[in-house]
């Protein structure tokens, strides 16, 4: 059999068994090691790339090495980190706190939700936790204030996946282990597209409120025309210091090279188990059931991760990889357009595939033609992040949808749901063309991360 053929046998195996209902962990590795057993025990399909290739070594080898990397520490530590931030009492008094602060804007509750969104990204990057406690806190109350419910859960739906982008954010963590880049210069490149997009679904709240005021109307937000602003001023502050004090922490130590990503986190983790013991919200039971949920979602993480893995090492050792990279390749001489291209495939692949899924397959085999073309590989990465935003909340499999609908009254349907998420989509895709216009968004952090001191 040919490389191309081998490639499609692959993947028409993968679609099949994927709509058997098993799942996409078991059906990744199932796969990776029928072709393996194919390929090294019964040598099916005669190519030539080397003596004897074991693909069930290379398998073995690779999850070997992956499950060696110190820097995936992190992962199960940020995770505990956004359990426990989620039941510590922090988003509660920020929703307070945002709510009187915006009494007199335009959908004042929206564009609360909305920071409140950067803030528990910025926090936790874990969006299972922050869609959960943004619709628990926000969606009732703004159906209650008249708002209209596409609009009420588009916004919670979107900035709830903020967390998949703005870090600490546990999908630039895995996007780093596959594009072999530093987690640190992936977390500084995705600061400034991160403030953007929660910049943009705030202008665009505004602007909906002024044109459209029964969407979103204004006696939504409780009024405290009585209260000085210096009083207004110290309740806010007092609600944003001890998440933003745990942001810079965490992040500012990764930044100004002072602890790895691990160390960073387990810092993080720290810091939130004392946020939550200080609100008195940190008993036993709660936290019995933080670390059950932590390795419940670590399980599922890294046993994806375990079975892309395996699919994606047989792949490239049927030369998947230089199967694909042709393909693209045919595409267009030109990089710009190139990654246009590549961007576009993920973005559709996200309608169907949730963004772990897509990370660990189609990354490490875009990242080559990324690298042979020049093309920076952190701007690439964070372009590819952007549009993955997508993957959350894009019909029918998003899974911000289902959260959502989950914990909405109920009268809220589906396709209201689905209607609100489509403005928001339209948006990553703005922020997305914003950083392919101007790269420096992504890469001005992280370069002068290593410029030289004066």
């Amino acid at each position: 059999m040919s490389p191309e053929a081998v490639v499609l046998l692959m993947c028409a195996v993968f679609a099949a068994l994927l709509f058997t209902g098993y799942p996409v962990a078991f059906v990744l590795g199932g796969t990776g090691m029928l072709i393996a057993v194919l390929g090294s025990v019964l040598g099916a399909f005669g190519i030539e790339i080397g003596v004897n290739v074991n693909y069930l070594g290379l398998v073995l080898n690779r999850i070997w090495g992956v499950m060696s990397d110190t820097g995936l520490v992190s992962v199960p530590l940020f995770i505990f980190m956004g359990y426990v931030l989620e039941r510590s009492g922090v988003a509660e008094s920020l929703m307070a706190a945002l709510r009187r602060a915006l009494s007199r804007a335009p959908g004042g509750l929206a564009i609360a939700v909305t920071l409140i969104g950067v803030i528990l990204a910025a926090s936790t990057g874990v969006v299972g936790a922050s869609l959960i406690l943004l619709s628990t806190l926000a969606l009732r109350p703004m159906l209650a204030a008249g708002y209209r419910p596409e609009l009420a859960t588009g916004t919670i739906g979107a900035s709830g996946c903020l967390g998949i982008l703005i870090p600490p954010s546990i999908m630039l963590i895995v996007m780093a282990e596959q594009m072999v880049l530093p987690v640190g210069d992936l977390f500084m490149g995705a600061v400034l597209p991160g403030l953007l997009l929660g910049a943009l679904y705030a202008g665009y709240i505004l602007v909906r409120a002024w044109v459209r005021p029964q969407d979103a109307p204004r006696s939504a937000v409780p009024e405290d025309a009585a209260q000085p602003a210096w009083r207004l001023a110290l309740y806010l502050a007092r609600a944003l210091v001890p998440p933003v004090a745990l942001i810079v922490a965490v992040l500012g130590s990764i930044f100004l090279g002072i602890a790895t990503p691990a160390e960073a986190a387990g810092v993080g983790a720290l810091g939130a188990a004392v946020l939550a013991a200080l609100n008195g919200r940190l008993s036993l039971a709660a936290l019995r059931e933080v670390s059950e949920s932590t390795a419940r979602t670590t399980g599922f993480v890294f046993a994806i991760f375990l079975g892309a893995t395996c699919f994606s090492v047989v792949l490239v050792g049927v030369r998947g990889d230089q199967v694909i990279g042709a393909a693209l390749g045919g595409v267009s001489g030109e990089a710009g357009m190139l990654v246009l291209f590549m961007l576009f495939v993920i973005f559709l692949l996200g309608f169907f595939l949730e963004w772990i899924e897509i990370t660990l397959i189609v990354m490490p085999l875009m990242r080559p033609v990324v690298v042979a073309l020049g093309i920076d590989p952190v701007w690439f990465t964070i372009l590819v992040a952007i549009v993955l935003q997508t993957a959350f909340i894009s019909p029918p499999v998003g899974a911000a949808l289902f959260y959502v609908k989950a914990l909405a009254p109920p009268g809220v349907t589906l396709v209201q749901i689905y209607r609100g998420t489509i403005p928001f989509m339209a948006l990553q895709l703005v922020g997305a063309a914003i950083v392919f216009a101007w790269p420096w968004l992504a890469t001005w952090l992280p370069k002068l991360a290593y410029a030289p001191a004066k």
